[in-house]
């Protein structure tokens, strides 16, 4: 998150005179590869030495498909149908005869056209979607205080299941005002990249919604945020997961702070993930962040360099390109990011995916569909709480966003 929007921000040169809450140990933060491989060039030796063969257990295609896939099957429902028609033909030259008289007459239509404009917007039936209230089986639930608040892991990997790999989880910060298929597009594009060029494997992945002390226009009461965030992972992924820690905090929280929260209760209370010898084995924490947050870390006095060192340095990030943003370019300009480069997998979209949550708003604002840029179920919970009706926000945010 963009750290000079919080309300006590003051610009790291100021921070001399202020005592800045301290970061993690490094000693309680396990050291890890980095995420990029190595190349020949980073050593003085040879590294051609062959490959010893691996041997696996064959399974069958069925098997090695749904693995691979990580998904459970899912039926649709050919019951009622979702799609709702827009507008009729029957009578329609009757009703222009009328609408032609009556303007005619001098009658003003205005008040009409919107009731019929607003009529015609799909809404999200409740057939569509499952009770939002009703838990499904495994489901861990976010506490709304922060005294009962435990941390989920309902759907982390009780064990690696690769020894030649390292574990890894994915965090997420953000706003998510509201989640958008993009924001969950983002984990697996993550984990197609991790799998395909590193040697890693992925345990699990959280959303880490921001709490209300984090200033920026459009920003729904966090509670709604994290039920949004949960409905969304709950509908449409197997291992997808919302930590309401940082939503629950009395002050924002920087983003560093927020990797050392994820970092104690992985491994300084659980100690990481076993293997297959019984052992336990350091979880590496990354950062999943979009381009544009990204290039907010070389606007000067924004972020600490301190702050950049250690979640670089200790964690490591994954930065999903968007269109209109540089990253390569940014990488070997940015001295600090430049110096952790191992640590940073710049991810390419095949199929760019521009959903903003600020132009979500707008639609929501201008009643106009949402459909298919949302799951179902968060387009439901926004129609049934009210959300982003009546919020302006100003024009330059709306046109600049790309959260």
């Amino acid at each position: 998150m963009d750290p000079s929007k919080a309300p006590d921000f003051r610009p790291p040169s100021a921070h001399a005179e202020t005592t800045v809450p301290p970061l993690a140990s490094s000693k309680l933060i396990p050291k890890s590869t980095p995420i990029q491989p190595p190349v020949l060039a980073d050593y003085p030796n040879l590294l051609d030495a062959p490959i010893k063969p691996r041997h696996h257990r064959h399974k069958s295609s069925k098997n090695v498909t749904a693995e691979k896939s990580g998904h459970p099957d899912v039926q649709l429902d050919g019951g009622k149908g979702n799609l709702q028609p827009l507008s009729s033909n029957e009578n329609s030259e009757s009703e222009d005869e009328e609408e032609e008289l009556r303007f005619a007459q001098g009658e003003d239509l205005e008040d009409e056209l919107d009731d019929d404009m607003t009529a015609t917007v799909p809404k999200i039936q409740s057939y569509q979607t499952a009770d939002l209230e009703e838990v499904p089986h495994g489901i861990l639930r976010q506490a709304k205080e922060l005294s009962s608040y435990q941390f989920p892991t309902h759907r982390l990997s009780p064990k690696l299941k690769n020894p030649n790999k390292h574990p890894l989880v994915i965090v997420a910060c953000g706003s998510f005002s509201p989640i958008t298929y993009l924001h969950l597009r983002m984990f697996e594009m993550a984990v197609d990249a991790i799998r395909e060029q590193t040697r890693f494997e992925v345990i699990g992945g959280y959303y880490s919604p921001v709490s209300d002390h984090y200033s920026k226009r459009g920003l729904a009461p966090s509670k709604h945020r994290v039920r949004m965030c949960e409905l969304a992972c709950e509908r449409t992924s197997s291992w997808l997961m919302v930590d309401a820690w940082e939503s629950l905090q009395p002050t924002y929280t920087r983003t560093a702070k927020v990797l050392d929260h994820f970092n104690e209760e992985l491994n300084v209370k659980r100690g990481g993930i076993l293997t297959e010898d019984g052992t336990k084995r350091g979880v590496k924490i990354m950062l999943l962040a979009g381009g544009d947050l990204i290039e907010s870390m070389g606007e000067p006095n924004v972020w600490a360099d301190d702050d950049l060192h250690h979640i670089l340095g200790y964690y490591g990030c994954l930065i999903v390109e968007r269109t209109g943003s540089d990253v390569r370019s940014f990488l070997l300009s940015h001295d600090i990011m430049y110096e952790h480069r191992r640590n940073v997998l710049v991810i390419k979209q095949l199929i760019y995916n521009d959903i903003s949550s600020t132009k979500v708003r707008l639609f929501l604002r201008r009643g106009m569909s949402v459909q298919y840029l949302l799951p179902n179920s968060v387009i439901r919970y926004i129609q049934e709480h009210g959300l982003y009706v009546n919020e302006p926000e100003p024009v330059k945010q709306v046109l600049d966003s790309k959260d």
